[in-house]
């Protein structure tokens, strides 16, 4: 099993449109607190000091490239953007000489901690896991992904649109932030299809994939929800400033 450095690579998502943002910028570049909200990320990204951090990029990619050019990163372009699987299968051939654990983050969620990315690591790394994600229990899980677990390991994700009405008071929802074993992932992306209403790849089918195969999927969850918050409204960026200030 693996763990930081030299057996952690680090994938970014950062390709959104960010249309609800109403800003020129790219998504990634609206700044919080005078910083891009991808700067935040990838701070504590490099605390990992993972063997590659790779960057995910499509809606003003020259911006972002130029805001992060001199960074030790690689970036890959997302074009079209066919949904989350579709962005982490664009990271494949950089990646190729890699071996180990690839951590999945989104750049638009900036409030992630070095202290929560070691725990995620841990908690994969001993209990052998094929697929760990971070979770997070809500008062309100709202429209997220409902964590479905059976003796303690995730079985499924469920959207609240196809949740029962058991499933939907399920408070454990899934964050989108995700450690695979490099030997499953990119196997497991070729797989899956884009039959559902977006017509786009999820990443979230690749739970039910291993599960499929029978391969141990974990989900520690983290205490604190502005770790999880992403930005996609200036008022979500409003909460995240309030958070940050503390």
């Amino acid at each position: 099993m693996s763990g930081a450095g030299k057996n952690l690579a680090v994938v970014i998502m950062a390709a959104g449109l960010g249309k609800r943002m109403k800003s020129d910028l790219p998504k990634v570049l609206v700044p919080l607190a005078g910083k891009p909200l991808l700067e935040y990320v990838l701070d504590t990204a490099k605390t990992l000091t993972p063997a590659e951090i790779v960057v995910i990029v499509g809606h003003g990619r020259e911006k972002v490239i130029e805001r992060f050019g001199a960074e030790k990163i690689t970036f890959v372009t997302q074009a079209p953007l066919l949904g989350t699987g579709h962005a982490v299968a664009q990271t494949e051939s950089e990646l190729a000489g890699f071996d180990g654990s690839v951590l999945v983050l989104s750049g638009d969620a900036p409030l992630i901690t070095e202290e929560t990315l070691k725990s995620l690591i841990a908690h994969h790394t001993s209990g052998e896991a094929t697929i760990t994600m971070l979770t997070c229990d809500l008062e309100d899980p709202g429209s997220y992904g409902r964590i479905v677990r059976k003796d303690g390991d995730v079985i499924a994700i469920v959207e609240m649109k196809d949740a029962t009405d058991e499933q939907k008071t399920i408070r454990e929802i899934n964050s989108g932030i995700y450690l695979f074993e490099k030997s499953f992932l990119f196997r497991a992306l070729a797989m899956i299809d884009n039959d559902n209403a977006q017509n786009e790849y999820y990443l979230t089918d690749l739970v039910a994939l291993a599960v499929q195969e029978g391969r141990k999927v974990s989900g520690i969850g983290t205490e604190n929800p502005f770790e999880v918050m992403g930005a996609n409204t200036m008022e979500d960026l409003q909460i995240l400033l309030t958070a940050v200030q503390g």
